[in-house]
């Protein structure tokens, strides 16, 4: 048995004098969550609508389940579940007649299409606007009918194109936790988003495209170990000990930043065990502190030091053009 559901070699693909993919590569693992990151324009959906047969590549290859998604296209659909930034129903029909007509695309029974539907209202909890249009939907709840839509045929891998843009926060928690659901019972997840702390969340391994070529990749750890070590964070009591804890913390690491004008210091560190010899020198000290902590860098100080800017100095993240 394969153990990569997705296997990505040399992907190209050109729009015109736009080259959306130069020479991509990446695998998923069956079972896992792929992170797909990248600024505006860099081929993250370029690459998803290609995998999801929806575009043909220009060069390279992508297997999907086994199955090539030039060649085998047609068998392919059956096992793939796409859901996008936009919620994909017809706000015409309510929950339940989105879900049964997609059951029956499916060639599912009329009584299995219904069955499944109800299932999945259960699920993401729309049963209650089950008998509703979708045009009367929030933005979460239209959002969690894509996603059942896109669950109907229970495919083993699923394609997640910035699925929580533009939700709030607790509508964005409660599809991380259905995703992770899903995960554990063993689909196969590749998800492109703007919000680093998703792919922080989600994402076993992450793959960082800019400007149509991977620049890095690896587990959310090894990326921000990327970015630079970690650091002891310490914030004092009385900012009359600033002086006192400077040389305290001197005598631990050679590289300290104080921040003027706060109670704070901070020092390179290599992990827990810096943390807990500086913490040792403190107590002794009869300095106090109003917190000690070990700060890693974040996945957003990995976007700014491999792309050179902040994930959110992206001002349309979710206009992508057709070069995205």
């Amino acid at each position: 048995m394969d153990h990569d559901a997705i296997v990505v070699e040399g992907l190209e693909k050109s729009y015109g004098s736009v080259h959306a993919l130069c020479g991509v590569d990446f695998a998923a693992r069956t079972g896992s969550v792929l992170g797909l990151l990248g600024p505006n324009g860099a081929g993250k959906t370029t690459a998803v609508r290609i995998l999801a047969t929806l575009l043909k590549p220009d060069g390279g290859s992508a297997r999907v389940a086994g199955l090539d998604v030039v060649r085998d296209a047609a068998a392919l659909r059956a096992k793939i579940g796409l859901a996008g930034q936009y919620a994909a129903v017809d706000e015409n029909l309510t929950g339940f007649e989105n879900l049964e007509m997609v059951g029956r695309l499916y060639h599912l029974h009329k009584a299995e299409a219904r069955a499944r539907a109800n299932e999945l209202l259960v699920r993401f909890d729309l049963t209650e606007a089950a008998r509703r249009p979708a045009k009367t939907y929030s933005g979460g709840m239209r959002r969690r009918l894509d996603l059942a839509v896109s669950l109907l045929a229970a495919p083993p891998i699923l394609f997640l194109d910035e699925p929580t843009t533009g939700l709030d926060p607790q509508s964005r928690a409660g599809l991380w936790a259905v995703l992770r659901e899903l995960v554990d019972e063993g689909t196969t997840l590749l998800l492109t988003t703007q919000y680093l702390e998703e792919a922080d969340h989600l994402a076993e391994e992450i793959v960082v495209v800019d400007k149509g070529k991977v620049i890095a990749a690896g587990t959310p750890t090894q990326l921000k170990d990327q970015a630079g070590r970690a650091s002891v964070v310490v914030t004092l009591t009385h900012a009359a000990d600033l002086e006192r804890a400077v040389a305290l913390m001197r005598s631990c690491s050679a590289e300290i930043h104080v921040e003027r004008g706060s109670r704070r210091l901070t020092a390179q560190a290599g992990g827990l065990s810096d943390m807990t010899r500086i913490a040792a020198v403190f107590e002794t000290s009869g300095i106090e502190l109003d917190d000690l902590g070990l700060a890693r860098p974040s996945l957003d100080d990995v976007f700014l030091h491999l792309t050179g800017h902040r994930a959110e100095d992206e001002d349309e993240l979710t206009n992508e053009g057709v070069a995205s």
